[in-house]
């Protein structure tokens, strides 16, 4: 039981932090439109946040090799408590969009360094342990939903941000006090892009990072664009939003639990390819309806993609490197995520409902790619870089 107390303590910290996150994002984009009076700065939510998420992968990175992973996911909670308290004090757009920046940088190590500890960690059930630590984050995504529909009407919002800066601080004190700072066994090179171009040089890891890239885009159009749809044009209610919203996590979280145990078992591929598959129908089809509840069945059904692609591309990439480059290969996945989570929801903006139906046939090209270029199980690269153990 021991060996699980620090993978426990995590989990209920990333639950947490969620929890706090799931109740301010479906008031984001509502709010960007009251503060600003239209709908075009809306993309800017996801994009303000993946700026900062990908310029801090390499020095938190960098400096969680010479120090272990916990200090700084220690101080990822604590700087969103701090971002927590900004968005409550926040009385123009632009100080929203700077909380944004700052959250980016809070959540680098909790979703960028976990999963390489957890590679290492349980490295012939690594498909499963990070699928419980992705459900874990969703759960409370769902939850933070949850009770945000439920007290939209007797919060006048803002409350929501205290909630969020109060959860974050506590997962960041429960990490501080119950986590060991395992320096001796997480060994991880530095996140540079040398490095990251080296391992890209593999068509196979191309492939599925361009995958992530379209992961990470719409993951983004998920938390920004399509809310802003289906309150402009199809003229959803904040609880709708909210639902959506509820459904969004608990899909994510469910899709990443159960596909990470197939993935072990029946292989990535299969499970990438599935995935892809459900986004690409969910994303193309959803916008042609007026139905409320249809619109949304159909985004769950893409939602459950993208969670099964995540999960089963996180651990294939791991899985394509020795444990001295497990560091490396996660940042250039949240490199790629980040990248799509930036520029996918400015380019959808500017294309409008179209944008859906294109985005899908992306999907459908990286599904052929996948299939003739893919190689499942993968083989490790022949890489070798200086390691350093950190005592």
């Amino acid at each position: 039981m021991r060996r699980y107390k620090s993978f426990v303590v995590i989990n209920i910290s990333a639950f947490l932090l969620m929890l706090g996150v799931g109740m301010i994002v479906a008031l984001l984009p509502q709010r960007i439109i009251n503060l600003s009076d239209s709908v075009s700065h809306v993309g800017y939510l996801a994009s303000a946040f993946a700026l900062t998420f990908v310029l801090f992968q390499i020095p938190l990175g960098n400096f969680s090799d010479k120090f272990g992973f916990k200090p700084f996911l220690v101080g990822g909670y604590f700087f969103c408590s701090v971002t927590g308290l900004l968005y409550y004090f926040s009385k123009l757009p632009n100080l929203i969009f700077l909380g944004r920046m700052l959250q980016g940088i809070g959540e680098v190590p909790i979703w960028a360094l976990v999963p390489a500890f957890l590679s290492i960690q349980y490295p012939a059930q690594k498909g499963k342990f990070m699928g419980i630590y992705n459900a874990s984050l969703h759960c409370g995504l769902t939850a933070g939903s949850l009770l945000g529909i439920l007290t939209y009407r007797t919060w006048q919002g803002n409350e929501a941000f205290l909630l969020f800066a109060g959860m974050s601080f506590l997962g960041g004190l429960l990490i501080a006090l119950f986590v060991e700072n395992q320096k001796q066994k997480l060994i991880t090179s530095k996140i540079n892009p040398g490095r990251i171009i080296s391992l890209m040089g593999n068509l196979t890891n191309q492939t599925v990072l361009a995958g992530v890239v379209l992961y990470g885009a719409g993951y983004g159009i998920f938390i920004s664009i399509i809310p802003a749809f289906l309150i402009s044009v199809r003229n959803c209610n904040q609880t709708t939003i909210g639902i959506f919203f509820t459904l969004f996590y608990i899909t994510l979280g469910l899709s990443q639990l159960i596909a990470g145990t197939i993935s072990d078992q029946k292989g990535r591929k299969p499970a990438m390819i599935c995935g892809l598959t459900m986004a690409a129908i969910g994303i193309a089809s959803f916008s042609a309806f007026k139905l409320p509840l249809l619109i949304i069945g159909l985004l769950t059904v893409a939602a459950f993609g993208l969670g099964t692609f995540c999960v089963a591309a996180l651990a294939f990439l791991n899985e394509s490197v020795p444990n001295s480059l497990k560091g490396t290969i996660s940042g250039a996945f949240y490199f790629s995520w980040g990248a799509g989570y930036f520029f996918g929801p400015l380019i959808l903006e500017k294309i409008a409902q179209m944008g859906f139906i294109l985005f899908a046939g992306l999907f459908m090209i990286e599904i052929i790619v996948c299939s003739i270029v893919m190689k499942s199980p993968s083989k490790a690269l022949k890489i070798e870089v200086p390691v350093r153990m950190v005592k």
